[in-house]
């Protein structure tokens, strides 16, 4: 049996979703474990390319089954849109594709929500997608939210919309000065996405419970990143979930006792979308080299991403929280061409040296990053799919962050598809 995590090790889009459809023709249960529609997977596979925001990325590659678990809050319109894009190209989800009835709901004013806030916060907003993930996380926590399950009786659902929306029409009229809404004008919203979501709708945990007893393989997928992480990450320009192995459980069912391996990915740089603090982002023409070279505009909103150089402190951080014990190395061949390289080996913060994350803003807000230089190599490594070909400088690059980390590359990405993927 094998219960594999794979998480984002940076600020999210490392290309975990590349990594779980390589390894899901080898799993037979694939579980998306937190977050929702504000995270986008590319796949790119038989000369197509795919985004995915909710649908595990194990859909396009072997028969897994795939898992929206219970630790996702789901936007109902958007996932039948998804549904309705993945049975276009060919694919079929009945009987293999699945979704938590505990799973929360993000409905249309959770989106409204989230976008009047961060309108409201102005020059402090958190940078959200405005996809209304937070603001459904709040309603989860609050003790109010509307669960998958209750999407298949109308008339507890109904209730419960009408209990939610007359606190929120008092804020919508009295705060944001905006107009109020209906029950019965979201209840005709959702009606088409109910009747196609519920054939979907299950147990889920216990799905997993016996698929551990009988030693299924299974493959835990998160979304976001190590340091976007609602607990760990670098608050409050975080999400509202847990992307580390602790969520990877608790978004799931799966006993922690159950996880054999942890595999982190990270690419050969950093990028961060959005607000918040990034201590190696590079503000120059590297930077925008970076950009260009990678193709980093945000899969979910198209937005820039911000780059910088590799930061192993903040790296070995997010190895610690998450028990990585296998790493793999994404966008190697976006390195090629550079003379020298630079990874960020520690920090100065208020004039003293430290290998250590800090965990408060002000402090990470302050920080100078140090930097070890390590020799670039010309040679074009796009698409190699062997360890021997890769040029010694590429080597020596993975070898001295491995040595940093204490955790071993298994998979490094040569480039976007499967098969440009070196196995170790």
């Amino acid at each position: 049996m094998s219960v594999r995590v794979v998480i984002g090790a940076q600020w999210g889009d490392e290309g975990k979703g590349k990594i779980v459809d390589l390894l899901s023709d080898k799993a037979e249960y694939v579980v998306r474990y937190q977050g929702g529609a504000n995270a986008g997977h590319t796949l790119k596979f038989d000369d197509k390319t795919v985004v995915l925001h909710l649908i595990p990325s194990g859909i396009f590659n072997g028969d897994a089954h795939c898992v929206i678990g219970n630790g996702v809050v789901i936007d109902p319109i958007a996932l039948v849109k998804e549904i309705e894009g993945v049975k276009e190209m060919g694919f079929q989800l009945e009987g293999r594709f699945h979704i938590s009835q505990t799973a929360h709901v993000i409905l249309p004013y959770h989106k409204l929500l989230d976008q009047l806030k961060e309108k409201r916060r102005a020059g402090n907003a958190i940078g959200t997608t405005g996809r209304g993930i937070g603001p459904a996380y709040v309603s989860k926590v609050s003790r109010v939210g509307i669960r998958m399950v209750d999407l298949l009786d109308k008339e507890v659902l109904k209730s419960k919309i009408e209990q939610n929306i007359a606190d929120i029409n008092f804020a919508l009229e009295n705060l944001y000065k905006e107009p109020t809404l209906s029950a019965d004008d979201l209840m005709a919203e959702l009606d088409d996405s109910i009747n196609t979501l519920s054939p979907f709708i299950c147990n889920t945990t216990n799905m997993l419970h016996e698929g551990l007893e009988a030693n299924k393989s299974i493959l835990l997928e998160g979304a976001q990143g190590s340091l976007l992480d609602v607990d760990h990450g670098t608050y409050p320009y975080v999400t509202s979930s847990s992307p580390t192995s602790g969520g990877a459980c608790t978004g799931s069912g799966v006993p922690p006792t159950a996880l054999t391996h942890v595999m982190g990915i990270t690419k050969a740089y950093c990028t961060r979308v959005g607000n918040g603090p990034f201590p190696t982002e590079l503000h120059d023409d590297m930077g925008e080299e970076l950009r260009k070279k990678g193709h980093e505009f945000g899969a979910t909103t198209g937005r820039p991403r911000r780059c910088g150089w590799l930061d192993l402190v903040a790296l070995k951080y997010a190895c610690r929280i998450n028990g990585i014990n296998e790493l793999t190395l994404t966008k190697m061949d976006v390195m090629d061409g550079f003379d020298e390289i630079q990874v960020c080996t520690s920090y100065i913060i208020d004039g003293k040296e430290t290998k250590v994350f800090p965990l408060s803003l002000t402090e990470i807000e302050k920080i100078e990053p140090v930097y070890t230089a390590l020799p670039g190599w010309d040679k074009d490594i796009s698409g190699m799919t062997k360890w021997d070909e890769l040029p010694e400088a590429a080597k020596s690059y993975i070898n001295y962050v491995e040595e940093y980390l204490g955790v071993k590359f298994t998979i490094i990405s040569t480039g976007p598809k499967r098969t440009e993927t070196i196995i170790r």
